[in-house]
């Protein structure tokens, strides 16, 4: 069957976490189960797995991967509300993370059969995105070894900042959850967690580093053009769907 190189993508806008997460699940189980589906066709019967990208923010919230530790959440649920956010246990790698308005989200659907079928170079793609629209800033960036995830001061590791984190989930070469880019982020909720579960490292944004907010739409349609030439995909505009 032929490779579908075409990833349709969508805005969600501001969206609250749980609604995000339901909606990936749906679009991301549609594809499993024509995957399903494509295996018990005849060959000439076989349709096309499509692919996806989601660009959102969320209202303030806390997500916890299945590898995560609890005690990495430094708040109680008193404090939570105190502070406005929610906090959800979820199904992708990695440990505990932020998110809220100014960061951009982006959740990539993609049936990685599609492309290639190597999860490392999937994330090291993602990885590369963002390191290549950092750089049209003037800001250099690049990867920690054993740590996922964006980095300044990645080399001489003095002061050593993460601006982007990532934890995926894949299932039968099947990707969701994502990355989260911090553009205009206000950093103070991250003094509530112990980032990824490391302690020893800071957490910045594009915004701090230039001295100045960055319009979020700008960053997005930098960071699409990146993704497009590294998976040799073609990204077009989504029909909307229904969410509900």
């Amino acid at each position: 069957m032929q490779k579908n190189t075409e990833i349709k993508f969508e805005h969600l806008g501001l969206i609250d976490y749980k609604e995000a997460w339901e909606y990936q699940e749906k679009v991301f189980n549609s594809i499993l189960d024509l995957k399903v589906q494509n295996r018990k066709a005849e060959a000439g019967a076989q349709q096309p797995t499509p692919n996806y990208l989601l660009f959102c923010s969320h209202p303030h919230v806390y997500t916890l991967g299945k590898s995560g530790h609890e005690e990495h959440l430094l708040l109680n649920e008193e404090e939570l509300r105190q502070k406005g956010a929610t906090y959800y246990k979820i199904n992708r790698g990695g440990d505990i993370t932020y998110h809220g308005p100014g960061q951009l989200v982006g959740y990539p659907i993609l049936d990685l059969e599609n492309f290639f079928t190597d999860i490392h170079q999937y994330l090291r793609y993602l990885e590369e995105a963002i390191i290549l629209t950092l750089e049209e800033y003037g800001i250099t960036s690049g990867r920690i070894p054993g740590l996922t995830g964006v980095w300044l001061d990645h080399e001489a590791q003095q002061n050593p900042r993460k601006i982007c984190a990532m934890g995926v989930k894949c299932s039968r070469w099947v990707t969701m959850h994502g990355f989260a880019f911090n553009i205009n982020s206000n950093l103070d909720y991250f003094n509530n967690i112990v980032p990824c579960g490391i302690s020893d490292k800071q957490v910045t944004s594009l915004a701090k580093e230039l001295g100045h907010e960055v319009p979020l739409a700008e960053v997005e349609e930098k960071l699409q053009m990146h993704l497009a030439a590294l998976f040799g995909a073609t990204i077009t505009t989504a029909v909307h769907e229904e969410r509900h």
